[in-house]
């Protein structure tokens, strides 16, 4: 068993947490056995399948206490897909579950941005979102909500807030998907899951964060469509944010302005897009659209006021509490103002995620935004230490 340990040391002050030192290296200590067994090929068992029996997995067992486990793999049941990972991302909320500021079942197996390769099915196979067979080989990624797809908001179309849903990356280890996240060699897909295939010409660096993060962005961006000649303002610079700062200008904004206070963030806004960076919401000019994914009340109080008439708030990084914000219903009433929500996305989201990124690939410099991968030993840092200057950082397993 391989531990790793350390304390939080992440500013809370900071719009996005999805970066880390580079120059950090593992905080832990390597068990020569773990060691030894990450650095040799899977071990396969005698199952008629030829699937591996065993497999590696960083099992988080609470506060900054994360073990590189050699764990069974379940025999696979009707419909359930076994992966092999490619590349996991790490996504802030994940560090937010590490630091204790968010409540999540442990011990669990963490990650939910993850591409990987078909390496078996269940009885019966299963099929991607889009309706095409699934085969043995192919490079996926899925969602990070599995819907029962029966209950009243599943059938209503909102998969999403489904009643009962399970999340990848975050299930229990005891419970029946304890192989449930990105943070190891293999990953149990249920039968359900929604899955989208990744041509061959898209990275892995682009296909993992489309799991959350970006197709997060095509959720956010339908509920502020049409953005076509309209002036909007993406507050939070992040990985979320500068997606969003894309979109917005690949659908025709008359303008695109990213507030951020990092000034690097705000560099990186130009290349994605933003015709204006500014370090907190100006006050000077309207906006037709205000898309949040810092996450502060500060913020989106400024933003809000900046709305012109029939101005449409969308928000998305609130997933942490923070402090209340005033809304005068007068304003609301007389520029028709509206503000929804977005937490998850849809399944549709998936495939649109992929599909924005294939169409955008050589637009702007997406690999600018994931750094190069390290092994699954190192990511008790990636989790623990403070984040570096890339939205987002990545483990390949061996």
């Amino acid at each position: 068993m391989t531990n790793v340990t350390g304390t939080d040391m992440r500013d809370p002050n900071m719009t996005d947490p999805d970066m880390r030192d580079p120059n950090v290296t593992d905080t832990g200590l390597r068990d020569t056995a773990v060691a030894d067994r990450a650095e040799r090929p899977e071990q396969v068992g005698d199952r008629p399948d030829r699937t591996p029996d065993h497999t590696l997995a960083a099992v988080w067992h609470g506060c900054d206490r994360i073990a590189l486990e050699t764990v069974p793999v379940p025999s696979l049941g009707p419909g359930e897909v076994l992966v092999r990972v490619r590349l996991a991302t790490v996504c802030g909320s994940d560090r937010h579950t590490v630091t204790g500021r968010r409540v999540q079942p442990c011990p669990s197996v963490l990650g939910h941005e993850t591409v990987g390769e078909i390496v078996a099915f269940g009885e019966g196979g299963a099929h991607a979102v889009d309706g095409r067979e699934l085969r043995l080989g192919a490079r996926i990624i899925w969602s990070v909500t599995l819907p029962c797809g029966h209950c009243d908001r599943c059938t209503a179309g909102n998969t999403a807030k489904c009643r009962t849903v399970r999340k990848a990356g975050h299930e229990a280890w005891d419970s029946p998907w304890g192989l449930s996240g990105g943070y190891a060699r293999h990953v149990l897909l249920p039968a359900g899951m929604p899955i989208a295939v990744v041509e061959d010409a898209l990275p892995d660096a682009l296909a993992a964060p489309a799991a959350c993060a970006t197709a997060t962005v095509m959720a956010v961006t339908e509920r502020a469509t049409p953005m076509a000649g309209k002036r909007v303002v993406v507050v939070g610079a992040g990985m979320l944010g500068l997606t969003a700062v894309a979109a917005a200008a690949s659908a025709g904004a008359a303008s695109v302005t990213a507030v951020d206070p990092d000034a690097e963030r705000r560099d990186l806004a130009r290349k994605f897009g933003a015709t204006e960076v500014e370090p907190a919401v100006p006050d000077t000019e309207p906006f037709d659209v205000l898309l949040e994914f810092s996450g502060s009340s500060t913020a989106l109080q400024a933003g809000l006021r900046t709305l012109d008439v029939q101005g449409i708030a969308v928000l998305a990084g609130a997933v942490l509490p923070d402090a209340p914000v005033a809304v005068a219903p007068e304003a609301v009433v007389r520029g028709h103002l509206s503000m929804v929500g977005v937490h998850n996305y849809e399944p549709r989201h998936l495939t649109a995620a992929l599909d924005f990124l294939a169409r955008t690939r050589d637009r702007y410099p997406w690999q600018d935004l994931v750094a190069d991968p390290v092994p699954l030993e190192e990511i008790g840092s990636l989790l623990l230490t403070p984040p570096g200057t890339k939205p987002r950082y990545s483990v390949a397993p061996r």
